[in-house]
Protein backbone atom coordinates (compact mmCIF):
# COMPACT_ATOMS: atom_id res chain seq x y z
CA UNK A 1 0.00 0.00 0.00
CA UNK A 2 2.56 2.23 0.54
CA UNK A 3 6.31 2.22 0.07
CA UNK A 4 9.02 2.52 2.95
CA UNK A 5 9.81 6.20 1.76
CA UNK A 6 6.44 7.17 1.64
CA UNK A 7 6.26 6.80 5.34
CA UNK A 8 9.51 7.73 6.46
CA UNK A 9 10.71 10.60 3.94
CA UNK A 10 14.80 11.81 3.83
CA UNK A 11 15.45 14.98 5.26
CA UNK A 12 15.20 17.23 3.27
CA UNK A 13 12.07 16.22 1.72
CA UNK A 14 10.81 16.43 5.95
CA UNK A 15 12.43 20.34 6.36
CA UNK A 16 11.10 21.66 2.63
CA UNK A 17 7.39 19.91 3.35
CA UNK A 18 7.25 21.06 6.78
CA UNK A 19 8.70 24.53 6.74
CA UNK A 20 6.51 25.58 3.82
CA UNK A 21 3.23 24.20 4.82
CA UNK A 22 3.94 25.90 8.04
CA UNK A 23 4.39 29.67 6.08
CA UNK A 24 1.48 28.42 3.75
CA UNK A 25 -0.91 27.55 6.88
CA UNK A 26 -0.08 31.16 8.86
CA UNK A 27 -0.89 32.99 5.30
CA UNK A 28 -4.27 31.38 5.24
CA UNK A 29 -4.99 31.66 9.03
CA UNK A 30 -3.89 35.13 9.41
CA UNK A 31 -4.65 37.19 5.87
CA UNK A 32 -8.30 37.12 6.46
CA UNK A 33 -8.61 40.72 8.08
CA UNK A 34 -5.49 43.14 8.89
CA UNK A 35 -3.62 42.72 11.75
CA UNK A 36 -5.38 44.76 14.21
CA UNK A 37 -8.53 43.00 13.92
CA UNK A 38 -6.98 39.50 14.02
CA UNK A 39 -5.40 40.64 17.13
CA UNK A 40 -8.46 41.24 18.70
CA UNK A 41 -9.91 38.57 17.99
CA UNK A 42 -7.32 36.49 19.51
CA UNK A 43 -7.46 38.13 22.73
CA UNK A 44 -11.73 38.28 22.75
CA UNK A 45 -12.21 34.59 21.48
CA UNK A 46 -10.45 32.92 24.36
CA UNK A 47 -11.67 35.31 26.56
CA UNK A 48 -15.54 34.55 26.17
CA UNK A 49 -15.14 31.43 26.47
CA UNK A 50 -13.32 31.86 29.59
CA UNK A 51 -16.36 33.78 30.52
CA UNK A 52 -18.99 31.52 29.56
CA UNK A 53 -16.78 28.74 31.94
CA UNK A 54 -16.56 30.94 34.80
CA UNK A 55 -20.54 31.91 34.52
CA UNK A 56 -21.00 28.21 34.73
CA UNK A 57 -18.92 27.77 37.43
CA UNK A 58 -20.19 30.67 39.46
CA UNK A 59 -23.99 29.32 39.02
CA UNK A 60 -23.23 25.73 39.75
CA UNK A 61 -21.01 26.64 43.38
CA UNK A 62 -22.48 29.94 44.14
CA UNK A 63 -19.54 31.76 43.74
CA UNK A 64 -17.15 29.51 45.36
CA UNK A 65 -14.12 30.16 43.63
CA UNK A 66 -11.37 29.70 46.42
CA UNK A 67 -12.73 25.87 45.95
CA UNK A 68 -9.46 23.76 44.56
CA UNK A 69 -11.57 22.39 42.07
CA UNK A 70 -12.20 26.02 40.27
CA UNK A 71 -8.38 26.22 39.37
CA UNK A 72 -8.66 22.75 38.43
CA UNK A 73 -11.45 23.06 35.63
CA UNK A 74 -9.74 26.69 34.38
CA UNK A 75 -6.77 25.18 33.62
CA UNK A 76 -8.11 22.42 31.95
CA UNK A 77 -10.25 24.52 30.20
CA UNK A 78 -7.63 26.48 28.96
CA UNK A 79 -5.53 24.05 27.90
CA UNK A 80 -8.04 22.04 26.15
CA UNK A 81 -7.98 24.67 23.14
CA UNK A 82 -4.73 23.13 21.70
CA UNK A 83 -7.15 19.80 21.13
CA UNK A 84 -9.06 21.50 19.20
CA UNK A 85 -6.97 23.94 17.24
CA UNK A 86 -4.44 21.30 16.74
CA UNK A 87 -6.39 18.37 15.38
CA UNK A 88 -8.95 20.43 13.19
CA UNK A 89 -5.82 22.44 11.77
CA UNK A 90 -4.35 19.05 10.29
CA UNK A 91 -7.84 17.66 9.22
CA UNK A 92 -9.10 21.08 7.83
CA UNK A 93 -5.87 21.37 5.53
CA UNK A 94 -7.22 18.24 4.02
CA UNK A 95 -10.87 20.10 3.04
CA UNK A 96 -9.02 23.51 2.23
CA UNK A 97 -7.18 22.41 -0.32
CA UNK A 98 -9.47 20.29 -2.19
CA UNK A 99 -12.86 22.01 -1.14
CA UNK A 100 -11.84 25.88 -0.99
CA UNK A 101 -8.81 25.80 -3.18
CA UNK A 102 -8.97 22.32 -5.10
CA UNK A 103 -5.31 22.28 -5.13
CA UNK A 104 -4.87 18.64 -3.30
CA UNK A 105 -4.85 16.37 -6.49
CA UNK A 106 -1.36 18.92 -6.95
CA UNK A 107 -0.13 18.55 -3.24
CA UNK A 108 0.26 14.78 -4.22
CA UNK A 109 2.09 15.33 -7.38
CA UNK A 110 4.47 18.09 -5.98
CA UNK A 111 7.68 16.40 -4.44
CA UNK A 112 6.55 16.47 -0.80
CA UNK A 113 5.81 14.11 2.09
CA UNK A 114 2.23 14.63 2.73
CA UNK A 115 1.75 13.63 6.46
CA UNK A 116 4.74 16.11 7.33
CA UNK A 117 2.83 18.73 4.83
CA UNK A 118 -0.63 18.47 6.85
CA UNK A 119 1.21 18.60 10.20
CA UNK A 120 2.98 21.99 9.17
CA UNK A 121 -0.47 23.40 8.32
CA UNK A 122 -1.18 22.95 11.63
CA UNK A 123 1.31 25.22 13.26
CA UNK A 124 -0.72 27.87 12.60
CA UNK A 125 -3.31 26.81 14.70
CA UNK A 126 -0.62 25.43 17.33
CA UNK A 127 0.73 29.49 17.60
CA UNK A 128 -3.42 31.02 17.80
CA UNK A 129 -3.76 28.21 20.10
CA UNK A 130 -0.92 28.87 22.24
CA UNK A 131 -1.82 32.94 22.49
CA UNK A 132 -5.53 32.11 23.22
CA UNK A 133 -3.95 29.60 26.23
CA UNK A 134 -1.65 32.67 27.51
CA UNK A 135 -3.84 34.95 27.30
CA UNK A 136 -6.64 32.98 29.35
CA UNK A 137 -4.42 32.08 31.96
CA UNK A 138 -3.11 35.61 32.66
CA UNK A 139 -6.60 36.44 32.93
CA UNK A 140 -7.42 33.79 35.73
CA UNK A 141 -4.30 35.14 37.60
CA UNK A 142 -5.16 39.01 37.42
CA UNK A 143 -8.98 38.77 37.78
CA UNK A 144 -9.87 35.35 38.99
CA UNK A 145 -7.48 34.95 41.41
CA UNK A 146 -5.59 31.65 39.60
CA UNK A 147 -2.58 31.07 42.44
CA UNK A 148 0.45 29.68 40.34
CA UNK A 149 3.80 30.82 42.14
CA UNK A 150 6.38 30.61 39.00
CA UNK A 151 9.37 29.73 41.56
CA UNK A 152 7.21 26.94 42.29
CA UNK A 153 6.39 25.35 38.43
CA UNK A 154 7.50 23.03 37.31
CA UNK A 155 9.10 23.86 34.54
CA UNK A 156 11.11 21.11 32.74
CA UNK A 157 7.79 19.34 33.13
CA UNK A 158 5.39 21.51 31.76
CA UNK A 159 7.60 22.07 28.35
CA UNK A 160 8.14 18.63 28.48
CA UNK A 161 4.76 17.43 28.93
CA UNK A 162 3.24 20.16 26.45
CA UNK A 163 5.86 19.15 23.43
CA UNK A 164 5.01 15.74 23.93
CA UNK A 165 1.31 16.43 24.32
CA UNK A 166 1.22 18.28 20.77
CA UNK A 167 2.72 15.78 18.99
CA UNK A 168 0.32 13.25 20.34
CA UNK A 169 -2.68 16.02 18.96
CA UNK A 170 -0.70 15.89 15.78
CA UNK A 171 -0.85 12.48 15.21
CA UNK A 172 -4.76 12.20 16.33
CA UNK A 173 -4.95 15.14 13.41
CA UNK A 174 -3.46 13.22 11.36
CA UNK A 175 -5.74 10.05 11.81
CA UNK A 176 -9.30 12.86 11.50
CA UNK A 177 -7.14 13.74 7.97
CA UNK A 178 -7.59 10.67 6.62
CA UNK A 179 -10.83 9.84 7.60
CA UNK A 180 -11.38 13.24 5.81
CA UNK A 181 -9.43 11.51 2.70
CA UNK A 182 -12.66 8.84 2.57
CA UNK A 183 -15.53 11.76 2.62
CA UNK A 184 -16.17 12.98 -0.35
CA UNK A 185 -18.23 15.89 1.09
CA UNK A 186 -17.52 19.34 3.25
CA UNK A 187 -17.15 17.76 6.37
CA UNK A 188 -15.61 20.92 7.80
CA UNK A 189 -17.18 19.27 11.40
CA UNK A 190 -14.81 16.50 11.86
CA UNK A 191 -12.66 18.05 13.36
CA UNK A 192 -14.62 20.21 16.12
CA UNK A 193 -17.05 17.68 16.68
CA UNK A 194 -14.35 15.34 17.29
CA UNK A 195 -12.67 17.75 20.10
CA UNK A 196 -16.31 17.92 21.53
CA UNK A 197 -16.83 14.07 22.54
CA UNK A 198 -13.14 14.33 24.07
CA UNK A 199 -14.13 16.47 25.62
CA UNK A 200 -16.24 15.22 28.18
CA UNK A 201 -13.42 11.74 28.32
CA UNK A 202 -10.64 13.93 29.30
CA UNK A 203 -11.10 15.27 32.29
CA UNK A 204 -10.80 18.49 31.24
CA UNK A 205 -13.40 20.65 33.39
CA UNK A 206 -14.27 17.86 35.78
CA UNK A 207 -12.24 14.15 37.12
CA UNK A 208 -13.38 11.24 35.56
CA UNK A 209 -15.00 9.88 38.56
CA UNK A 210 -17.96 11.44 37.94
CA UNK A 211 -18.39 9.68 34.81
CA UNK A 212 -20.90 6.30 34.77
CA UNK A 213 -18.70 3.20 35.50
CA UNK A 214 -19.29 2.05 31.98
CA UNK A 215 -17.99 5.68 30.04
CA UNK A 216 -15.08 6.00 32.19
CA UNK A 217 -12.07 3.53 30.61
CA UNK A 218 -12.99 5.53 27.17
CA UNK A 219 -11.01 8.70 29.55
CA UNK A 220 -8.40 6.56 30.61
CA UNK A 221 -7.13 4.90 27.24
CA UNK A 222 -7.31 8.73 26.18
CA UNK A 223 -3.77 10.47 26.30
CA UNK A 224 -4.97 13.77 26.46
CA UNK A 225 -6.11 12.51 29.92
CA UNK A 226 -2.74 12.33 31.15
CA UNK A 227 -1.09 15.13 29.15
CA UNK A 228 -4.13 17.49 31.40
CA UNK A 229 -3.12 16.26 34.27
CA UNK A 230 0.70 16.87 33.86
CA UNK A 231 -0.15 20.19 32.31
CA UNK A 232 -2.17 21.03 35.74
CA UNK A 233 0.36 19.32 38.40
CA UNK A 234 3.39 21.16 36.71
CA UNK A 235 1.57 24.62 37.79
CA UNK A 236 -0.01 23.99 40.52
CA UNK A 237 0.47 20.75 42.02
CA UNK A 238 -1.24 21.01 45.18
CA UNK A 239 -4.14 21.38 43.84
CA UNK A 240 -4.36 18.83 41.53
CA UNK A 241 -2.92 16.02 42.64
CA UNK A 242 -5.65 16.30 45.39
CA UNK A 243 -8.18 15.32 42.98
CA UNK A 244 -8.74 10.98 43.16
CA UNK A 245 -9.02 10.18 39.66
CA UNK A 246 -5.42 10.35 38.65
CA UNK A 247 -3.61 10.78 42.72
CA UNK A 248 -2.36 7.35 42.61
CA UNK A 249 0.09 8.13 39.98
CA UNK A 250 3.63 9.95 40.14
CA UNK A 251 4.58 12.62 37.73
CA UNK A 252 6.75 9.89 36.41
CA UNK A 253 4.17 7.55 35.59
CA UNK A 254 1.88 10.25 34.13
CA UNK A 255 4.87 10.68 31.76
CA UNK A 256 5.68 7.28 31.00
CA UNK A 257 2.11 6.81 30.37
CA UNK A 258 1.69 9.57 28.22
CA UNK A 259 5.00 8.79 26.24
CA UNK A 260 3.01 4.97 25.55
CA UNK A 261 -0.15 6.47 24.76
CA UNK A 262 1.67 8.93 21.83
CA UNK A 263 4.01 6.50 20.71
CA UNK A 264 1.01 4.35 20.34
CA UNK A 265 -1.10 6.96 18.46
CA UNK A 266 1.78 8.04 16.06
CA UNK A 267 1.83 4.02 14.81
CA UNK A 268 -2.06 3.78 14.68
CA UNK A 269 -2.11 7.37 12.84
CA UNK A 270 1.10 6.20 10.30
CA UNK A 271 -1.50 2.91 9.67
CA UNK A 272 -4.95 4.46 9.43
CA UNK A 273 -3.36 7.45 7.65
CA UNK A 274 -1.80 5.62 4.73
CA UNK A 275 -4.66 3.08 4.47
CA UNK A 276 -7.34 5.92 3.95
CA UNK A 277 -4.53 7.32 1.43
CA UNK A 278 -4.59 4.41 -0.87
CA UNK A 279 -8.34 3.74 -0.39
CA UNK A 280 -9.27 7.62 -1.54
CA UNK A 281 -6.43 7.33 -5.00
CA UNK A 282 -8.48 3.86 -5.36
CA UNK A 283 -11.77 5.76 -5.53
CA UNK A 284 -10.88 8.84 -6.88
CA UNK A 285 -11.61 11.03 -3.88
CA UNK A 286 -8.21 13.24 -3.98
CA UNK A 287 -10.27 15.63 -6.00
CA UNK A 288 -13.87 15.02 -5.62
CA UNK A 289 -15.40 17.85 -4.09
CA UNK A 290 -19.17 18.85 -3.02
CA UNK A 291 -20.20 21.05 -5.45
CA UNK A 292 -23.64 22.78 -3.94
Amino acid sequence: MANLKSLFPDRATFARSFRMAAWLGWQIESNWTDPFLFAIYSIIKPLSGAAILVVMYSIVSGGNFESPIFPYIYLGNAFYMYVGQVMTGISWAIIDDREHYKTLKYMYMAPIHMPTYLMGRGVARFIVASISVLITILFGVAFLHIQIDLAAVNWGLFFLSLAIGVVMLAMMGLILAGVTLMLANHVWFIGDATAGALYLFSGAIFPLDVLPAFLRPIGFIMPITYWLELLRRSLVGSVAQAFPTLAGFSNAQLLYILIGLTVAFGVLSAVVFHWCEFRARERGMLDMVTNY
